[in-house]
C-alpha cells in the first residue's frame, strides 16, 4: 500500500468532507456536546489569533486541504491567500470552492511541497500551517522553508497532532497493529512533541511568543467523527468502501485511547520573524 501523501489524500478527500466535516481538521470543542462544525471553525479562528491577520497581507496556506479555512481567511480578514498541497484533487477541490464563493481574486491554489515550495524568499506576511506537518517527513526543512519565505516582521502559525511521550521501541512493536491502523487510514504520519516545533522555530531565527496544548479541547473530534461514518454511512461506502469506513471509525477508537493515555494530543505554536 502507498502512503505517499498525495496519493492517499487524492483517494479520500471527497469521503472525508463527511466524515471529518468541510474544515477536514479537528475541532477545539467548547463542551463534549458541542457539534463538529462550530469546533473545527473556532480551531481556525485560534489560529488566526495567533496569526494576528489583518486586511491586504499576503498569506501562505502549507497543505492547505479543499480550500475552507484558506476562504475563510479572504472573506473574513481580507487577506489574499496561496494555498499549497501535493494533492492534485486538494487543488481542484480547494479552486472550485474559492471559484464559488467569488474569492477567487484574493485566494489561489497550487500544487507545492510545503518542504520545497519554490516561492521567493520574504514573500508572505503571514505562513499557516494547519494539521499538515505529520505527513511531512522532514520537519526541520518545513520550518526552514516558513521562515525562508516570510518577510521580517511575519509570523508563523502552526496546530497539529503532537507526541506527548516518547514510545520506547518494545512499545512501538506491541502496538504495531493499532498504530498500522493509523497508518492506513490517516496516511504515513510521524508526530514531534510541541517543544519540538519550538525549537526548530527559534533554530530559524523566529521568536515563539505562543504554544498551547489543545488536547483536551480537542478529543470530542473522535465522537462526532464516528458518528458522521454512521451517519453517512451509505455516502462514504459508495467513496471508499465499507471496509474502509469501518476501519476510520476503528482508527477514532485508537486516537482516543492515545489522547487518554497520555501518548498524543494536540496543540499550537506561533513565532514572529524579527523585522530586521
Amino acid at each position: 500500500m502507498s502512503y505517499e501523501p498525495a496519493t492517499h489524500y487524492d483517494r479520500v478527500t471527497e469521503a472525508w468532507t463527511l466524515l471529518l466535516g468541510e474544515e477536514l481538521h479537528y475541532g477545539v470543542f467548547a463542551s463534549p456536546d458541542e457539534p463538529l462544525a462550530p469546533a473545527t471553525r473556532r480551531l481556525t479562528e485560534l489560529m488566526a489569533e495567533g496569526a494576528q491577520i489583518a486586511a491586504g497581507m499576503r498569506v501562505l496556506d502549507v497543505g492547505c486541504g479543499t480550500g475552507t479555512p484558506a476562504c475563510h481567511i479572504a472573506q473574513t480578514y481580507g487577506a489574499s491567500v496561496l494555498g499549497i498541497t501535493t494533492s492534485d484533487v486538494g487543488v481542484e477541490s480547494a479552486s472550485e470552492r474559492a471559484r464559488a464563493a467569488s474569492l477567487a481574486e484574493l485566494v489561489s491554489f497550487e500544487n507545492r511541497d510545503g518542504m520545497d515550495n519554490r516561492l521567493p524568499d520574504g514573500s508572505f506576511d503571514r505562513v499557516w500551517v494547519l494539521e499538515s506537518s505529520h505527513l511531512m517527513r522532514d520537519r526541520a526543512r518545513l520550518i526552514a522553508e516558513c521562515a525562508r519565505v516570510l518577510c521580517p516582521g511575519g509570523r508563523l502559525v502552526l496546530c497539529d497532532i503532537i507526541l506527548q511521550r516518547p514510545m520506547p521501541l518494545p512499545e512501538v512493536r506491541r502496538l504495531r497493529e493499532p498504530l498500522g491502523l493509523l497508518r492506513d487510514v490517516f496516511g504515513d504520519a510521524r508526530m514531534e512533541p510541541l517543544a519540538e516545533y519550538r525549537r526548530l522555530a527559534e533554530a530559524e531565527g523566529l521568536s515563539v511568543d505562543r504554544e498551547t496544548d489543545l488536547t483536551r479541547a480537542t478529543r470530542p473530534t473522535f465522537t462526532r467523527w464516528r458518528e458522521n461514518a454512521s451517519t453517512h454511512a451509505a455516502a462514504v461506502d459508495a467513496l471508499i468502501g465499507a471496509t474502509d469506513r469501518e476501519r476510520f471509525a476503528a482508527s477514532c477508537d485508537v486516537l482516543e485511547r492515545f489522547w487518554d493515555d497520555g501518548t498524543l494530543g494536540y496543540g499550537l505554536i506561533a513565532a514572529a520573524k524579527p523585522t530586521v
